[in-house]
């Protein structure tokens, strides 16, 4: 698992551009968030939390299920499946990798939101870390389960629109979910990015942990496990 990790890694030092993409594009755009908001701090104060939630997720989502698809179509995920390593270690492998970078993406956009462009939390800004963090987590949990269905790079960004947009539209950024439709309100119920969400607004609200923040960071937490065992069960030996 930890070799697993390391070559993902080496890799990935070896990508600037994906570097790039996957630390300094989130911060650019909190940054540029907090100036179209420039007379309404509130409400990038109601918005920005959210969105260091979001993009996390979104760029690992991406990162993750191109880089892995990749090793599926260039043939090395598969000589890697003919050595005695299972399933479920390969996985945690890459997912220890993409965590590793997700935790350098999330520390860096907390602390640039709260401490360079002044967004007021009430809580713990180690709290909205911890919930960027899982997200990012769920974002390459998801990444890893759908490379599996795509037979092509263009095929994997094809997802996202099919995974991650209903959640961005159902999470309650644009109007409180209670305020939505019910059919829609019970469907943003069992999807993670709605959980996500909750979680920094419990941050953003409360100078304490409160239940339903562990209850969020739980749900959150759980589904990127639950994602990536499926996304073990899936692996093929056999490239498409």
């Amino acid at each position: 698992m930890t070799a697993t990790a390391g070559r993902v890694l080496r890799q990935l030092t070896h990508d600037p551009r994906t570097i790039a993409l996957l630390v300094i594009v989130p911060v650019l755009l909190i940054t540029l968030l907090r100036y179209v908001f420039d007379g309404a701090p509130g409400t990038f104060d109601a918005t920005g939390a959210s969105l260091l939630g979001i993009f996390p997720l979104i760029t690992m989502f991406l990162v993750t299920s191109i880089a892995t698809l990749r090793e599926r179509t260039t043939g090395t995920l598969e000589r890697l499946l003919a050595l005695p390593l299972g399933k479920g270690g390969l996985i945690a492998g890459y997912a220890l990798a993409f965590g590793a970078v997700a935790v350098v993406q999330s520390a860096l956009a907390t602390a640039v939101s709260v401490w360079l462009l002044g967004l007021d939390v009430v809580g713990s800004p180690w709290l909205l870390l911890l919930v960027a963090l899982l997200d990012a987590l769920l974002g390459t949990a998801l990444g890893l389960f759908v490379s599996a269905f795509a037979a092509s790079e263009f095929q994997a960004v094809q997802f996202m629109p099919a995974v991650i947009f209903p959640q961005l539209l159902l999470c309650g950024l644009f109007t409180p979910r209670e305020a939505m439709h019910p059919v829609l309100e019970a469907i943003s119920d069992v999807l993670p990015m709605s959980y996500a969400v909750d979680g920094m607004n419990q941050v953003l609200q409360h100078p304490d942990i409160t239940g339903d923040f562990v209850r969020d960071t739980a749900v959150v937490a759980g589904s990127a496990l639950l994602v990536l065992c499926l996304g073990a069960i899936t692996l093929r030996r056999r490239t498409p």
